[in-house]
C-alpha cells in the first residue's frame, strides 16, 4: 500500500486484464481502469506479460493484487475457469511476482476478491453477520464473508440442488440457453438460495454478474426468505478487492 492509502487491483477474466489503482478509505478507482484483451490462449506466461504491461502502463511501483477465475490456495492455481487449463498447480503468485521484477503480490479467486469489496465498500457495507456474494454469470461464483473475514475459494454454484448443480440450473448464461422469463429464471434461483439458506443462514445474498444490472425484473419475484440486494461495484468490484486484499496482507 501506498503512504497514501492507495493500493492497485488486476482483475483477470476470460476477455480482458483490467487494472486501476484504488483508493482504500472509499474504495473508489483513483484513475479509469487500464483493459488489455487477455491473451489467446490465456496461459500462465502470455497472461503474466500482460499483467507486466498493465502495470507498466499505470506507472504503479508498490505491490498488487490480482484475481484469477480460479481456486486459489497458497498462492497455488487449483482450477481454470476461462483460461488456459495449464493454470492448474502454477504458482501463480510466484509468476506474477517475477513478471513484476519480485514485488509483492497476492494472487484471489475473482468472485472472493467481489465479495471483499461488496462487504466494505459496497451492497453489503452496513450489514454486519454472514454476507454471501452470488455472481451469475456463465456459471455462479461466490464469496462468503462473516463480519468482513473471507473464507475462501467457496465453489457454490457446483452445490447440488436438487439433483442438478446450482450453477447448471440457475446461472445467467442457463436463462439465455434456455429462453427462460424472468419469472421462469428466477423460480430456478429461488431454489437455489433456498437451499443455500438453509445450509448457512446469512445475513444477506449480494447479486452479482451482469445480470443484476437488471435486478428490478428478477430480484422482487425471488421467494427465498433472507434479503437479496443487487451488488454496487459491478466492473470494478474485482480490482476494488484485489486491491484489498494485497493492503491486507490476505492470502488465500
Amino acid at each position: 500500500m501506498s503512504a497514501r492509502g492507495h493500493a492497485f487491483g488486476i482483475d483477470i477474466g476470460g476477455s480482458g486484464v483490467k487494472g486501476a489503482e484504488v483508493d482504500l478509505a472509499t474504495g473508489a478507482l483513483v484513475h479509469e481502469r487500464i483493459k488489455v484483451p487477455t491473451p489467446h490462449p490465456a496461459t500462465p506466461a502470455a497472461v503474466a506479460e500482460a499483467v507486466s504491461k498493465l502495470v507498466a502502463q499505470a506507472g504503479w511501483d508498490g505491490p498488487v493484487g490480482i484475481t484469477l477465475p480460479s481456486v486459489v490456495i497458497g498462492g497455488v492455481a487449483h482450477s481454470a475457469a476461462n483460461i488456459d487449463k495449464t493454470w492448474i498447480g502454477t504458482d501463480a503468485r510466484t509468476l506474477f511476482s517475477t513478471a513484476l521484477g519480485g514485488r509483492e503480490v497476492t494472487v484471489l479467486n475473482d468472485a472472493d476478491a467481489a465479495g471483499l469489496a461488496e462487504d466494505r465498500y459496497g451492497a453489503a457495507k452496513d450489514l454486519d453477520g454472514l454476507v454471501m456474494l452470488l455472481t451469475f454469470g456463465t456459471g455462479i461464483g461466490s464469496a462468503v464473508m462473516y463480519h468482513g473475514t473471507l473464507m475462501p475459494n467457496t465453489e457454490l454454484g457446483h452445490l447440488e440442488v436438487d439433483g442438478m448443480e446450482a450453477e447448471h440450473r440457475a446461472a445467467a448464461s442457463i436463462k439465455d440457453r434456455d429462453g427462460l422469463t424472468y419469472p421462469e429464471w428466477a423460480a430456478e434461483v429461488s431454489k437455489v438460495l433456498v437451499t443455500l439458506e438453509n445450509l448457512f443462514w446469512p445475513n444477506v445474498f449480494v447479486a452479482g454478474g451482469g445480470i443484476s444490472r437488471d435486478y428490478q425484473e428478477w430480484i422482487p419475484l425471488l421467494t427465498n426468505r433472507t434479503p437479496v440486494v443487487p451488488a454496487d461495484l459491478k466492473n470494478a468490484a474485482g480490482i476494488v478487492g484485489a486491491a484489498m486484499a494485497v493492503s491486507a496482507g490476505i492470502a488465500p
